[in-house]
């Protein structure tokens, strides 16, 4: 080899086919290590051979098995003897100078897989390795022969270790972690290790982590991340795997990632500058790969092992996954103190390094040996490698030797290790188990689909009886049409038989009435005039009658009026001594309110009697005669007609009495009278008071005259039903101005309102309370005191009295707290570009009354519900809520058969706009 031309072996090194380290600085960790050093040529023992890479050992002493209790021994492992591989380092500058009159002290035979060690020029020893690759073997040829096996066997859920021994400068750096950014043929075992991991995995089942250590003076640090320079290896007791729980995991995606933390790892391991290499490694440096793969394929072989008899269960057998780590070892390089120059600090790392190499090679001796006790526990490195020379892991190991005859005892040590290590036999057990989550993440999938299927058939069912439902309305119709037709056809026959009848009848008594002319006609002539002058008699003593009694009513309205004047001039003393008075007269007044009833039910009786002698009296008269009579009886009708219109204006001049009554009395008193301690009086006091707030010109007074604290003075005080309800009916009239909302709410309104809500059982009380509040959720600035203050549970408290009126109010007050919730929350976006959160009608649990009733038989009830669930779902934050809810039928159904027509357009803006809401659509297969 010596004999080698210059020219010729850097030509070759251009090429990019030989393994030889381009020079570089101190610090860059993506360059191999140079080689420096003189010594003579020592001697080395004399070895035996070993066995070839591809024959298989047959097993004697020299053998170590796996106990039964090691680490992945089972049923299912298999044998996998470490392979070994040995690696020749070119020779460098300074040996090309300094060795020009030696030769190389190693000969290769890579045909025969073999390799001469020389001890003097006549002399030498030949030894046998799985593999002998010579100075000029490509970085590709050395992947594939060393680390593509191991690789091939991590993704098929094996254990696997890669690592590199040797002396310090033979090129283990260069072999490992050669990133191969200037010249991609230079790519090291790690780089081409990922590359082939990632083309074997998918992306979208598979995981691969990495974590990047040093071994570093018996310490483990992260190489990831500098801070965590002490972990701990943690032994499991049952099952002897070792782990590193500290470790920095990082997943990654592609092969650039992986690159990127390579670099920023060996930016901090240690090295320093030596005689044999200007950046010696001065740790253990490990790099562990976990891949994750689903097996696909597989179930076929797990149905017969857990004998599965049902057939919806084999169909969703659970996946396998299968979990192979790749450990990538670059062991620093064993040194001799008086060829390195170490010194200070540098000694002591090299005291380190030789030490867990020591440690190491005495595992290897126990193991080849099949010693009764390894010692792995001397050092951490040993520990680290545990699984790898001895246990279930696929081992390749390549040593790296070099060839200048001065480091010759190096060369021989480092053969030696090599020859020891193809005699450890490690137990090699597959990984796999099976993947529950994945399995349940397909079986939420198909529960999905099915749900979606059985929903769509659901809706196929219900249109289908709709169908059915139309085309039976259909049928009923036209039978009903055709039944119509005929019992009409019926009637017109019936009708012409009918007066065919008649005028058959009338023939015959015109004949009667002509054969007996001149007897008939005289008597029924004399008969005629003898009866109505006594038929007219009692009509003339009616009418008086009659008048007499409007004369009575006249006189009775007058003393009324009269009445109400007195009321009137005796409120205006002091209060403390007209009660008494005041009572007397509203005695008087419902003396004569009765009185009066009487007299109408008399004139009425009247009306009736003479309606009847009337008719009588139309009988009795002649054919010819009754135009005649008749008009005087229209006559009679017609003045009492004008009677009648007069006392129903008399009875509706009442009202505007009332309403101005607060201008003569004073409304001062009139709300005095409210704490009066007489119950009746309380009452009429504060229906006066209600009909005063009804119109809303009274309102202000009522307020400025603190009629309000009055009224909500009553639901607070009093626990009589009558009271409380016409309070609150006022209460509701005065919270239709929004300055009368803010008082009421100030006041304490809405909790009084909420305690009548839950006390009261008549539906009227209920029905005014929930207007009262109804009008109070339409306010903007009211709507979290409303809440807060229990506005929405009050008003969802009172649909238990299922009455149409209070469930019409309820609903109106949803629709209002949502209609002013929505433009609140539009207003914020719009504004501030902040989104509101969820609604509070929601949050208060007001969701399933709304659904309940979206589709309610009363069209007011359910005009309101639909506004308000439209509204609500308006807003992205509340969808999930509506569809766990099943609101989004009900707005389907609204977005088709809503009456009105601005409903139904928001229903259908709402859900074509809501990604959520469309999303979901999607997957049902429903179109808006």
């Amino acid at each position: 080899m010596s004999g080698r031309p210059f020219s010729s072996f850097y030509t070759t090194r251009l090429v990019g086919e030989i393994f030889m380290p381009p020079t570089r600085a101190v610090g860059d960790p993506s360059t191999d290590n140079q080689h420096k050093g003189r010594n003579g040529f020592p001697r080395g023992p004399n070895l035996r051979n070993s066995s070839s890479f591809k024959s298989k050992l047959p097993p004697s002493s020299a053998v170590r098995r796996s106990s039964p209790g090691a680490l992945g021994a089972g049923a299912d492992a298999v044998s996998g003897r470490v392979r070994v591989a040995v690696r020749l380092r070119p020779q460098n500058a300074e040996e090309l100078e300094a060795d020009a009159d030696f030769a190389d002290c190693v000969e290769l035979q890579p045909e025969l897989k073999r390799l001469k060690l020389r001890k003097n020029n006549w002399d030498s020893d030949t030894y046998e390795f799985d593999e002998v690759l010579t100075e000029y073997a490509s970085q590709k040829r050395v992947y594939e022969v060393v680390a593509k096996p191991v690789v091939e066997s991590v993704l098929e859920g094996y254990n696997g270790t890669v690592m590199a021994y040797g002396q310090t400068g033979t090129g283990k750096t260069y072999t490992l972690g050669r990133l191969g950014d200037e010249d991609t043929s230079a790519r090291g075992i790690m780089v081409r290790s990922l590359e082939d991991i990632f083309s074997n995995i998918s992306q979208e089942t598979d995981t691969v982590t990495v974590s990047y250590l040093q071994l570093y003076m018996e310490t483990i640090q992260d190489l990831l991340n500098p801070a965590n320079d002490n972990i701990s290896i943690v032994e499991d007791q049952k099952t002897g795997d070792v782990s590193l729980p500290g470790a920095t995991v990082v997943e990654i995606r592609d092969q650039q990632s992986f690159v990127e933390l390579l670099r920023i790892g060996e930016a901090h391991r240690f090295a320093a500058n030596t005689k044999l290499n200007t950046e010696s490694s001065r740790s253990h440096a490990f790099l562990m790969v976990q891949v994750r793969r689903s097996v696909l394929g597989r179930e076929n072989d797990f149905t017969s092992e857990h004998d599965v008899s049902s057939n919806g269960v084999n169909n969703f057998k659970p996946p396998i996954i299968r979990k192979g780590k790749l450990v990538v070892v670059d062991l620093a390089g064993s040194e001799r103190i008086h060829k390195s120059g170490s010194e200070g600090h540098m000694l002591e790392e090299a005291k380190s390094i030789n030490l867990s190499l020591s440690a190491l090679g005495k595992c290897i001796n126990a193991l080849a040996e099949n010693s009764a006790h390894v010692p792995v526990r001397d050092s951490k490195l040993t520990r680290l490698l545990k699984d790898s020379f001895g246990g279930t892991s696929r081992t390749s190991l390549v040593i790296t030797i070099g060839p200048s005859p001065r480091h010759r005892a190096e060369t021989a040590s480092t053969i030696l290790f090599g020859q020891r290590a193809m005699k450890v036999e490690n137990m090699l057990k597959i990984k796999e188990e099976f993947d529950y989550k994945s399995l349940s993440k397909r079986l939420e999938i198909q529960i999905e689909k099915l749900t979606a299927e059985n929903e769509r058939l659901q809706k196929a069912c219900e249109d289908e009886v709709e169908r059915i439902k139309l085309e039976a309305q259909k049928q009923i119709s036209e039978a009903e049409r055709d039944c119509a037709e005929a019992l009409k056809e019926e009637k017109m026959k019936c009708q012409m038989d009918y007066m065919e009848s008649i005028k058959q009848l009338e023939e015959k008594w015109m004949l009667n009435q002509t054969k007996h002319a001149s007897n008939g006609f005289i008597g029924t002539s004399h008969a005629a005039e003898g009866g109505m002058p006594s038929g007219n008699d009692e009509v003339s003593e009616l009418k008086k009658l009659l008048q007499n009694e409007v004369q009575q009513r006249k006189a009775a309205e007058l003393e009324i009026k009269n009445l109400k004047d007195c009321l009137l001039k005796s409120m205006k003393p002091e209060l403390a001594g007209g009660n008494a008075d005041i009572f007397n007269l509203q005695k008087m007044l419902e003396e004569e309110s009765q009185q009066r009833k009487k007299l109408e039910e008399e004139v009425i009786v009247l009306r009736h009697q003479l309606s009847q002698l009337t008719l009588e009296a139309s009988q009795t008269t002649s054919c010819p005669d009754r135009s005649r009579t008749g008009n005087g009886f229209v006559g009679l009708d017609s003045v009492s007609s004008l009677r009648h219109l007069q006392f129903k204006d008399a009875s509706d001049g009442e009202r505007p009495s009332i309403s101005n009554l607060h201008e003569k009395v004073g409304l001062h008193k009139i709300l005095s009278l409210l704490e009066s301690d007489d119950p009746n009086v309380r009452i009429h006091a504060v229906k006066v008071v209600a009909n005063l707030a009804a119109e809303e010109a009274n309102q202000e007074k009522i307020v400025e005259a603190g009629g309000l604290s009055s009224l909500l003075m009553l639901l607070r005080s009093y626990e009589d039903e009558t009271i409380r309800r016409i309070a609150a009916g006022a209460v509701a009239n005065l919270a239709m101005n929004e300055f009368n909302q803010e008082l009421i709410m100030a006041q304490g309104g809405i909790c009084l309102l909420a305690m009548t809500a839950s006390d009261a059982e008549d539906p009227q009380t209920l029905r005014m309370v929930a207007g009262a509040v109804a009008n109070l959720c339409g306010n903007d600035k009211l709507q979290t005191r409303l809440r807060s203050e229990g506005g929405i549970k009050a008003l969802l408290g009172m649909v238990r009295s299922r009455h149409p009126d209070v469930l019409s109010q309820v609903a109106r007050g949803i629709a209002n707290f949502a209609k002013c919730e929505s433009r609140a929350a539009t207003q914020a976006f719009a504004n501030l570009g902040t989104k509101h959160g969820r609604s509070l009608l929601i949050e208060d649990g007001a969701l399933p009354w709304i659904v309940q009733n979206a589709n309610n038989e009363a069209s007011l009830i359910r005009r309101h519900v639909e506004l308000a669930l439209c509204h609500l779902a308006q807003h992205e934050v509340n969808a999930k809520d509506l569809i766990s809810g099943g609101a989004l039928w009900e707005l389907v159904r609204i977005s088709r058969d809503c009456s009105r027509d601005d409903i139904r357009a928001l229903a259908c803006r709402t859900l074509t706009s809501s990604p959520t809401f469309v999303a979901e659509l999607r997957r049902l297969r429903i179109e808006v």
